[in-house]
């Protein structure tokens, strides 16, 4: 299994013989490759981690005051405006949101989770429908925030 002993032996966590977590690129870092195939709709893993109060790199907002930390497997799953997985942080599993084919990296929309990241960023997943920012649901872009307070920095109307 890829998480430690001390969170059990779930049968459903996800195992190395399945997934890894490897450099994609430079621009984006790790990532969680998935090993073998899944359908649509079908269950991938089930999560867990260190539960803390803190956002912070590689947590996953499970309710407004919850954050799971975890550094072996969901921490890594990279961003897409167009995900091939989604996560339910009631039940802690990750589903397939499209047919992943073996080899291929696990993508979530970050705004599916988190109100507010640890950091925004720009966005560089090129799907037809990329929002170009990537921030919480609850917050608006870094981008139009500064767009902002040059608008009203002028004295302009926003």
């Amino acid at each position: 299994m890829l998480y430690p002993a001390i969170y059990g032996n779930d049968p459903l966590f996800p195992h190395y013989r399945d997934f890894q977590i490897v450099d994609k690129d430079d621009l984006v870092g790790k990532g969680v490759i998935s090993f073998r195939a899944f359908e649509r709709g079908a269950l991938i893993a089930k999560i867990t981690g260190e539960r803390t109060s803190d956002i912070r790199q590689h947590t996953l907002q499970i309710d407004s005051d919850t954050h799971l930390f975890d550094t072996w497997f969901s921490g890594y799953f990279l961003h897409s405006c167009d995900p091939n997985i989604s996560l339910s942080m009631k039940d802690m599993t990750v589903t397939a949101l499209k047919d992943i084919a073996p080899n291929s990296f696990l993508y979530m929309d970050y705004a599916e989770t988190e109100d507010h990241l640890f950091r925004q960023f720009p966005c560089s997943c090129r799907a037809s429908n990329c929002r170009g920012w990537i921030s919480g649901r609850k917050e608006l872009p870094a981008s139009q925030l500064h767009a902002l307070s040059a608008t009203i920095g002028t004295g302009g109307h926003y």
